[in-house]
């Protein structure tokens, strides 16, 4: 008979992922998870560095979600909001706004955080057109920017290797400008004059502000490695967004639910977005769910046009089970302070692996903050060298990887503009887990110094 490893490989298509790694004798199959750690099929336990993918926010092996997803399937396991409502999404929007900033009061539910960009895109669209503003239909997006998979998520993504494959088949609709990280402005530079900033402004200007529909950026960027913005930055793109018409986008798929200490890390900025895109911790991945959570009045400026709504839908958004599973999740993490958690953990969290890179010739720089870091290799931190060609190939290509897996650790080897690790475990890990944390970290660091000082 043949094992479960055997079955995947013959049968199971894999996400991202080369066949010599899917086809690896060592493939782990994961079949339990309990709190911060995973357990595979052969009984090794790993440190979920990742959340699973930035999602499993509440932590794994939580009886009240299955539970709560049990009972609404006892209940009501379909029913749509086309033209219908149920009890669970209602009382999921409800929650969701009254967790949103500003008048952020209306959510669209769908089920994963591509088909949230997909939404905030034609939401944008179906409003301008429905104000006489025809002409407005541009996105302004940044680069290495990871908005999604879909085709019209995957043409704001600003990821070179993921696009390269569709670029026929994407929609040009899109103009990429640089990210916080690519800003070569000196330091102290007010924020309006940052050259990131300008950039922007620019494009506007060049495109011509008529045809701009929406910019969308994450309030910390994934692809690149954990960019915190500069101060200001947040508020300057309210500003531009304001003063020429177009709609801002946060899409906070990873960001919100407490990733950064807040329901949405839009309030760590301190502005109101005209959408925010959701998914992941929403449900803490107990189930898919995502969204776009829109300012009331935009909505209802929509249902008094011609149009009369938003035109768009799906079958499975707001699915019962899935809004169901959202209350509970939210429910649990309001309860049990888990935002209060991540703030007050947060400075030590960083501290220490601040530490851990100041004592490896190839850490170049820890960035992030809440519970989202990027550990940013290099070949001499001490003299800021950066890898060879060579170096950074065999590093992406499988050895740092090998490193990982070595550890027992879901933490990402990542090649989104930089080479390195992303960190970003559950919201419930305590000092004993981010001290176990570091120290696999701190391991993997220690044989990439080794094998550079080998392969230099």
């Amino acid at each position: 008979m043949s094992s479960m490893r055997e079955l995947a490989q013959q049968h199971l298509v894999p996400h991202f992922t080369k066949k010599a790694a899917w086809h690896s004798d060592g493939l782990p199959i994961i079949e339990r998870g309990e709190g911060c750690y995973l357990y595979d099929t052969e009984g090794n336990e790993y440190l979920d560095g990742l959340a699973g993918l930035f999602c499993v926010n509440i932590g794994h092996g939580r009886s009240d979600l299955s539970a709560a997803a049990a009972k609404q399937m006892n209940t009501l396991a379909f029913s749509t909001n086309w033209g219908f409502a149920h009890p669970p999404a209602i009382e999921a929007a409800s929650m969701i706004a009254g967790f949103a900033p500003g008048d952020m009061s209306e959510t669209f539910f769908v089920s994963s955080g591509s088909e949230a960009v997909e939404s905030a895109i034609k939401f944008a669209r179906n409003y301008h057109v429905a104000r006489g503003d025809e002409a407005r239909y541009k996105v302004i997006s940044r680069n290495w920017a990871y908005h999604g998979t879909t085709l019209g998520a995957l043409s704001v993504t600003g990821i070179p290797n993921f696009r390269a494959p569709y670029l026929p088949a994407l929609w040009d609709g899109t103009r990429h400008v640089p990210n916080t990280r690519q800003c070569i402005s000196p330091e102290g530079t007010p924020a309006e004059d940052l050259s990131c900033v300008r950039a922007i402004e620019e494009t506007i200007q060049a495109e011509g502000p008529e045809t701009i529909s929406m910019i969308i950026a994450e309030p910390i960027q994934n692809g690149g490695g954990a960019l915190v913005p500069p101060v200001g930055y947040w508020q300057e793109l309210r500003r531009i967004c304001d003063q020429y018409g177009v709609l801002l986008v946060a899409d906070e798929v990873i960001c919100s639910f407490g990733r950064f200490g807040h329901w949405f890390a839009s309030e760590r900025h301190g502005v109101v977005p005209d959408m925010i895109t959701f998914a992941k911790g929403v449900t803490s991945a107990y189930q898919p769910l995502g969204g776009v959570v829109i300012r009331g009045p935009l909505v209802q400026e929509l249902y008094d046009s011609p149009f009369g709504s938003y035109v768009h839908g799906s079958t499975f958004g707001g699915h019962p089970v899935a809004t169901a599973v959202a209350v509970a999740n939210m429910s649990a993490m309001r309860d049990e302070g888990v935002m209060q958690h991540v703030l007050a953990t947060e400075e030590s969290f960083a501290a220490k692996l601040r530490a851990m890179g100041d004592a490896h010739r190839s850490v170049r720089e820890v960035r992030g903050t809440g519970f989202f870091y990027a550990v940013d290799l290099c070949a001499d931190s001490g003299t800021q060298r950066d890898l060879s060609t060579a170096q950074e190939e065999a590093l992406r290509g499988g050895v740092l990887n090998r490193f990982v897996r070595d550890e027992r650790m879901t933490v990402r080897p990542d090649d989104r503009g930089y080479t390195g690790l992303t960190i970003s475990p559950p919201l419930i890990a305590d000092g004993a887990v981010i001290d176990d944390l570091v120290a696999r970290v701190d391991r993997v660091a220690d044989r990439v110094d080794a094998w550079l000082a080998n392969n230099d």
